[in-house]
């Protein structure tokens, strides 16, 4: 995909996973984008440790998930315990992703891992740089931005994207509200290194009358203390932060924990408040809000860093689109439409999950100890919550971008496109037979459409699914990689460390069938290519041809036996 050099940039305001995320969609798509963060070096230490299944996919197919998996600790397992009774275990391994665990990685490493991966698509963070004020317009944004030296620059972009954090100048500057509650309590974060009596691909979460802790294993006996602080903090002297105490993890754990865990060193701690707000609007003119400066919510589930890399991926695209493509600027409302519902949901099971896990008597602590235990026992109950800790499940068939027509299996548009081994019968480079993943063949620069069909396919097939590919290779100038997969061969079987479902299991069995892969990794359209072309047609230039493009008449239908 070329994208004119003279394009305006994307100004992405703010350093974290989400500003870089949206930094690396929007460079990979080869859109000019400057990424600006006040603080003159990285954080040292931060609170974002859990990385999710859907997340390690989503950078599979960006190219940089090596690293995390390198670097990670890995944890299969999730114990809820109450009053020191296992109330429940949840395991992920059943999950069908490559990756059926949380990743547990400081956020500063993420943060190192993101820098790296941006810098070879040419992209570098400017530091020391702060955002004073902006103004918006019809065709672009001026910035006014200040830099450690006191220069100023003002900067023509088309776009600004507020990845600022909670404290964000963007939503200060627009007179934004940031709704919701602050809660009562405190909470205290610990790195320490613990002795303790299970293994460490599994964390736990212990409640009790006298509060919250929970347990989450970096590897060789180091672990993330996290534990709500009901008292006041203490008393620091003016101009310092107040720190936790190794005496003061030594109790929490001691009163919390109930079981044989003993505590050696402490390499870090903090304090901090929990706020439950939200933006109402994620879209301001041609301002657009992205993880801690749209949503702010309790730590519970490690969820809040995972939402906001993947909402700068569902708005990377569709910038990169709208910008550099031409396609039409409503693309860019269906950035709200997709993702609020999602924060609002992720805001409103984080407060219950802390509420649950706080309680000391009445209905939720009922809830606990007694009815959540039997539900978790139930096997559809237990994958659906793998599903949604894994962040699996979010899918947006509900979209006005989904278009959806029956298959015989497979997964739904608007869900996500799910991985599996298959043969590649030709692709973008021309026949290249032999095997392939579709995580690997999808690029997310670009819409991917996947072609199902058998190795047998009749000549007089062939030629109807050629000319089905021409007809949709025509709306996505630069923007289209066409693969034609089949399953595997009979008795061929995959190789050492190829294991994986197959495209059956994946997406069905009917041939031939098409599936219309977002470059967000989520399935937009899926149908049959001889009746659901003309709709495919006009779904596609409604929403993402570029606005001079007009067809000189509607497609005609696609006669199989042609």
């Amino acid at each position: 995909m070329t994208v004119a050099s003279s394009l305006a940039p994307v100004l992405v305001v703010g350093a974290g996973p989400t500003g870089l995320a949206a930094a690396m969609s929007l460079a990979r798509a080869q859109v000019p984008v400057r990424i600006i963060d006040r603080a003159p070096e990285p954080a040292r230490h931060s609170r974002a440790i859990g990385v999710q299944a859907r997340t390690l996919e989503l950078f599979e197919q960006h190219r940089c998930v090596e690293p995390f998996l390198d670097l990670g600790h890995r944890a299969h397992v999730a114990n809820l315990y109450s009053n020191g009774q296992r109330r429940a275990r949840l395991d992920f391994d059943p999950l069908l992703t490559r990756y059926p665990y949380l990743i547990f990685i400081d956020q500063t490493v993420t943060e190192r891992i993101l820098t790296e991966h941006l810098a070879t698509l040419g992209v570098e963070i400017e530091r020391g740089v702060e955002l004073l004020e902006f103004t918006q317009g019809s065709a672009g944004v001026n910035a006014d931005l200040r830099y450690a030296n006191g220069r100023h620059e003002v900067l023509r972009c088309a776009y600004l994207i507020a990845a600022d954090g909670a404290h964000s100048t963007v939503r200060h500057r627009l007179g934004m509200q940031f709704e919701g509650e602050t809660m009562a309590q405190s909470f205290l974060l610990a790195d320490l290194a613990l002795t303790t009596p299970w293994p460490e691909d599994e964390f736990h979460v212990f409640a009790s009358g006298d509060g919250l802790a929970a347990l989450f294993p970096f590897g060789r006996g180091r672990f993330r203390l996290i534990a709500d602080h009901k008292a006041m903090l203490p008393a620091a002297p003016e101009g310092t932060i107040p720190v936790p105490t190794l005496d003061e993890c030594r109790a929490i754990v001691q009163q919390r924990v109930h079981h044989p865990v003993s505590v050696s060193d402490m390499t870090w701690g903090s304090y901090f408040g929990i706020n439950s707000r939200m933006v109402k609007q994620l879209r301001e003119q041609r301002t657009f809000f992205v993880g801690d400066a749209a949503h702010v919510h309790s730590p519970a589930g490690a969820q809040g860093m995972n939402t906001g890399i993947q909402e700068a991926f569902n708005l990377g695209w569709k910038l990169a689109r709208v910008h550099a493509l031409g396609a039409p600027e409503r693309l860019l409302d269906t950035y709200h439409a997709e993702r609020y519902p999602i924060e609002r949901l992720v805001l409103q099971q984080t407060s219950f999950m802390t509420q649950l896990v706080e309680a000391d008597h009445g209905p939720l602590k009922l809830l606990r100890e007694r009815v959540m235990p039997a539900l978790v026992a139930l096997g559809p109950l237990r994958d659906a919550a793998r599903q949604a800790v894994s962040e699996l499940s979010i899918q947006y068939r509900r979209s006005p971008l989904t278009l959806d027509r029956t298959l015989d299996g497979g997964p739904r548009a608007g869900e996500r496109a799910p991985d599996a081994l298959v043969h590649v019968v030709d692709g973008p480079l021309g026949p290249s037979p032999g095997k392939g993943r579709i995580f690997d063949l999808h690029d997310p620069a670009c819409f991917s459409l996947f072609v199902l069909v058998d190795e047998d396919t009749p000549a007089e097939q062939r030629a109807m699914l050629e000319r089905f590919v021409e007809a949709v290779e025509r709306l996505f100038p630069q923007a289209l990689r066409v693969w034609r997969i089949a399953g595997l061969p009979p008795g061929e079987t995959p190789r050492a460390g190829e294991g994986g479902p197959s495209l059956d299991e994946s997406y069905g069995r009917t041939r031939p069938a098409f599936y219309l892969v977002r470059p967000d990794g989520y399935i937009c359209t899926r149908g049959r290519p001889a009746s659901d072309l003309n709709a495919l047609l006009r779904h596609c230039e409604t929403w993402f041809a570029p606005t001079r493009y007009t067809a000189s008449a509607p497609a005609a239908p696609i006669d199989p036996d042609a």
